[in-house]
């Protein structure tokens, strides 16, 4: 008897598919968000079968919904994450400490202009794009680290972070406005020659600042851990 035809498969089948395969290749990282209809578009299909793949990724813990938001990638290792964001906020707190001497008036004004953007985009957020001009303006005040050892661990670290999550501002985008704020006044400390010591503290309370308002939005009345600095 010849082989039968092979069954063709369903469109929340393909669906399905489609999206774990960008999850698994990290085309869709942690924290992205699922747009139900720009993927419907992108393959040809109503929502409807999308929708049924979310379904079926958020069973198998790929995917997670929150109420008012909808369908984002589930995020890798939530304790990974953590451990990544505090060793991020000490190293990159102690390069900026020592890069703050060597930084030029336009190291300060680049860093200003792109916190201004950053702060002209709340009225339109897109957290990704905040992310990016976030760890465009941190970079500019470590990169002049004199130290080369300390510069290529805070890369190591921000390298492993990218593969942890897609925003932390796409789950706590009111710590937006207080994060870019904060910017500010690392930028006058900077300027007027404050202690390193000082500056290493800001730096340190700014990073641990945007990690705990992450972490009671993921883990509400939970104690968090998190070192007093």
């Amino acid at each position: 008897m010849a082989g039968a035809v092979k069954a063709e498969k369903s469109k929340s089948e393909r669906a399905y598919e489609w999206i774990k395969d960008r999850i698994s290749k990290a085309e869709f990282t942690p924290g992205y968000r699922l747009v139900l209809g720009t993927i419907a578009a992108e393959l040809d299909m109503s929502v409807v079968p999308v929708r049924e793949a979310v379904r079926q990724l958020e069973a198998e813990g790929l995917v997670t919904f929150e109420r008012n938001v909808g369908a984002r990638v589930s995020m890798v290792d939530d304790t990974q994450y953590r451990f990544t964001m505090q060793a991020i906020s000490i190293v990159e707190s102690a390069a900026t400490a020592l890069a703050s001497r060597s930084l030029t008036a336009e190291d300060l004004r680049r860093a200003r202009a792109l916190n201004d953007v950053m702060t002209q985009s709340l009225s339109h957020f897109d957290p990704r794009t905040f992310s990016a001009l976030n760890q465009e303006f941190h970079h500019i005040l470590y990169s002049t680290c004199p130290n080369p050892r300390l510069l290529e661990i805070v890369n190591a670290e921000w390298s492993r972070l990218g593969g942890l999550r897609d925003s932390i501002f796409a789950f706590v985008p009111g710590r937006a406005p207080e994060s870019v704020r904060e910017h500010e006044e690392i930028i006058v400390m900077i300027e007027n020659s404050a202690p390193l010591e000082e500056i290493e503290k800001a730096v340190r309370k700014h990073r641990t600042g945007t990690l705990s308002a992450y972490l009671v939005h993921e883990h509400p009345g939970e104690s968090l851990g998190l070192p007093a600095f």
